[in-house]
Formats: C-alpha cells, sequence, structure tokens
C-alpha cells in the first residue's frame, strides 16, 4: 500500500511539470520518513553528496566540455570535410555525411542533444538547401544522434555501471560494435530514400582531396585514438580518458586557431546546466534507491518475475518492453537512475551479464529518444530543421526500425556485443 501510495505522488508530481529530479527527491524522503520516521533525516543531504559525487561521475562533465571545445575550435567542420569527400560520391551523400559525422562525433561528446546542436546547425541548412526535404533532414540527424549514447563514450552508459555497479570501460567497448552495426543499417536506409526520391550526388570521388581534408583532419582524429584507444589499451580508466579528451581538445583547438570564444562560452553553459541536472538526478535516486532497498521491492520484483519465468531470454523479452515503454515516457538519464537499481537484483538471479544488459538498456534509450511524447533528441533536430515532428516522425521510423532490429540482434545474439569485452577483459 506504501509503495502505491509513493508511486502515485511520484507520478502527480511529473504530471504537475515538476522536475523528475525533485519529485524523485520529494517520494524518496516521504518513504524514508514511512518506514524509518523522522531519525532518517539528519543522513538525507550526506546521501546525497555521497551519490552525486562518485569517481566515475566525474567523466559526465569532462565528456560534454570536450565536445564543447571540439565544436567551438573549427574541429567539426575538418570532420565533415573529411566524411564528404569519403562518401559524398554516393547518392544522398549528404545524408551519408550526416550519419558519418555522428559517428566520429559521439566518440568525443558523448551526448545525443550535443550531437544534434552542433551538427545538425551545419549540415540541415546544407541539407535543405541541396533539395532534401526539411522532415527528411531532420530524421537523419536526429536517428544519427542516437549514436552518440551507444558509442563510446555514451552518458548514458557512465549513469548505468554507476547504478548497476558494473564496469564503464568494459560497457564501452561492448557498445562499440552496436554502434557500427546502427551506423551502417542507417546509411542503407538513407541510400534507399536517396534512390527513391532521386537526391543529388554531392561531387566525384576525388583522392588528392580526400588526402587533403584527411591530412587536415588529422589532428581531430586523435580525440577518439586517446579516447578508445586509452579505454580498449588499458592505460586509463573511462574518467581518465575524458580528463584526456578535454586536454586533447583543448591541443586541437589550439593548432587549428579557430576557437570561437563566444561560441565556445554559450556551449560550456549549457553543458554545465546538461550536468547538473544529471547529478541532481543522481543525488535524488540515492533517496529513492535507499528506501526502494530497505522496502525490499527490487528484491520482490525479482522473485516475482522468476516465479512466472526463470528462462533469461523471456526475462530479457519483457525488460526490453518494459524499457522502450518507459523510454516514451522518461529522459534517459531518469529513466536509468530511477529504474536500473530496481531491476538489477532480478539481472543478476537470472544469470545476466550486466554489461550485456547495459548495452540492451541502452538501445532501448536510445530508441525513446525518438518516441514522441518525451523524444529529446528528435524534438531538438525538430527545432533546428523548422519541421514539424510529425511529419518528421513519419519518415524517423524507418530509422527507428533499424535501431530496433540492432537491439533484436544484441540482446539475442550477445556474443555481437561481448566479443570484444570477452577477447579483452575476460
Amino acid at each position: 500500500m506504501l509503495m502505491l501510495a509513493i508511486f502515485l505522488a511520484l507520478l502527480t508530481m511529473i504530471c504537475l511539470n515538476m522536475p523528475i529530479a525533485v519529485a524523485l527527491a520529494v517520494s524518496g524522503v516521504i518513504g524514508l520518513l514511512a518506514t524509518e520516521g523522522l531519525d532518517s533525516l539528519p543522513t538525507v543531504a550526506l546521501d546525497m553528496y555521497d551519490g552525486s559525487t562518485k569517481f566515475s561521475l566525474i567523466a559526465i562533465p569532462m565528456f560534454v566540455l570536450a565536445g564543447a571545445i571540439m565544436n567551438a575550435g573549427g574541429v567539426t567542420d575538418r570532420l565533415i570535410n573529411f566524411v564528404s569527400a569519403l562518401i559524398g560520391f554516393v547518392r544522398g551523400g549528404l545524408a551519408m555525411v550526416n550519419i558519418g559525422v555522428s559517428l566520429f562525433f559521439a566518440e568525443i561528446s558523448g551526448s545525443a542533444v550535443a550531437d544534434v546542436a552542433a551538427l545538425g546547425s551545419v549540415l540541415i541548412p546544407q541539407m535543405k538547401k541541396r533539395g532534401y526535404s526539411a522532415p527528411f533532414a531532420a530524421a537523419v540527424t536526429s536517428s544519427s544522434a542516437s549514436l552518440a549514447i551507444i558509442i563510446p563514450p555514451s552518458i548514458p552508459m557512465i549513469l548505468y555501471g554507476t547504478s548497476a555497479n558494473a564496469s564503464v570501460e568494459q560497457l564501452f567497448v561492448a557498445g562499440f560494435v552496436p554502434g557500427f552495426l546502427g551506423a551502417m543499417g542507417l546509411m542503407g536506409v538513407a541510400y534507399l530514400f536517396a534512390l527513391r526520391y532521386n537526391l543529388p550526388v554531392e561531387e566525384a570521388f576525388n583522392v588528392p582531396k580526400l588526402r587533403a581534408t584527411f591530412i587536415d583532419a588529422l589532428p581531430a582524429f586523435s580525440l577518439p585514438v586517446i579516447i578508445l584507444g586509452g579505454i580498449f589499451g588499458g592505460f586509463v580508466t573511462a574518467t581518465e580518458a575524458a580528463g584526456l579528451a578535454v586536454i586533447a581538445a583543448i591541443l586541437v583547438g589550439l593548432w587549428y586557431s579557430e576557437m570561437d570564444f563566444k561560441h565556445l562560452k554559450r556551449a560550456m553553459l549549457d553543458g554545465g546546466m546538461q550536468t547538473a541536472v544529471v547529478m541532481l538526478l543522481v543525488a535524488a535516486s540515492v533517496l529513492m534507491g535507499g528506501f526502494l532497498t530497505r522496502a525490499q521491492v527490487p528484491q520482490q520484483l525479482a522473485q516475482g518475475i522468476l516465479d512466472l519465468t526463470s528462462n533469461k531470454y523471456l526475462i530479457l523479452l519483457i525488460l526490453n518492453f518494459f524499457f522502450l515503454v518507459i523510454g516514451f515516457f522518461l529522459h534517459s538519464a531518469a529513466a536509468i537512475i530511477l529504474v536500473v537499481p530496481i531491476v538489477i537484483p532480478l539481472i543478476n538471479a537470472a544469470g545476466i551479464d550486466p554489461v550485456h544488459f547495459g548495452i540492451v538498456v541502452t538501445l532501448n534509450l536510445a530508441i525513446g529518444q525518438q518516441t514522441p511524447p518525451v523524444a529529446s533528441v528528435l524534438i531538438t533536430s525538430c527545432a533546428v530543421a523548422r519541421a514539424n515532428i510529425w511529419e518528421v516522425s513519419k519518415i524517423n521510423v524507418y530509422f527507428v526500425a533499424v535501431l530496433l532490429v540492432v537491439l533484436i540482434i544484441c540482446t539475442y545474439i550477445p556474443i555481437v556485443p561481448m566479443f570484444l569485452v570477452e577477447y579483452l577483459y575476460r
């Protein structure tokens, strides 16, 4: 009865447009008061502080900052030029360029919204100028930006690793193959659209131009090498790699001598606000997590589902459906922080690898970013393209289908995301 009252209180506060972090904290405090009385209040602030100051969480503002510096320092333009020279000769090449650049940008920023804001503001106007419809340009940009939470580094992966007590480094390694598969699938769909609507070819393949753009972009390529090479090689942790990424982004920006400090200031402020929201969610989740643990809710949930079935693939099917549904209504950070601690006992009891499950959760939330009503990435892309969200969604459904296929593959063929983890760490 108490759990029902807490849940209804939380739902009511969210429906009243109260920030999720505040609603979560208030609900957690109410639960603690109901179970432990006033004696629980003196430790509330300390618990929130401890929960939001974990070492692994430092990587979040660092990756956000690295992405901001990269975008303000002329790195984005060079990546676009190189990818355009590499695949621009294909029909619908600019859509391919959009997806390809997202692949690189995702490896630095770790944020889908940052990806849309940075790349969309440059590529969407260019796509519209070359005859691409605004809904198509927005759909390509939005879906490709979701690669930012699949390909390492990924802010949702960091949050999942913290919530599930799983290795962030192994999550990053496991996300590489699904992200690559997703990119190839999105390019395939974009090419089919290009054939159907006779979208333009950008330019003929030119080896000298490819060589020149590659050399020009070479310092920018050092960023993913530092991040992924350091993590894959076991030289640095994810948090340390985030710090190195910031230093490298500054050096690359100085190398190009194109630092837009006004743009950088605005991006840093936006990144700081984004980080603050995430950290407040993490802090609030500690209170709710403490209440749920004392009420034995995760254990009861695990036992209830295990009484229905002990087949881990059926359990994964149930959880996939669950995360897809909540992804429609909750931001990825909120969904992870609120739900993952509850289902982890079930995952452990069913014998599911927490790293494998982390990839499944991340893919579900990547799809949630593309599905209204919340759809933070889709809405941002629509705003940049000045396109109607429903018109964009009609096209975007084909790109979302690709992400669903990748989700099914990664869920039921665990070796696809896990073979690099097995090879490097186990």
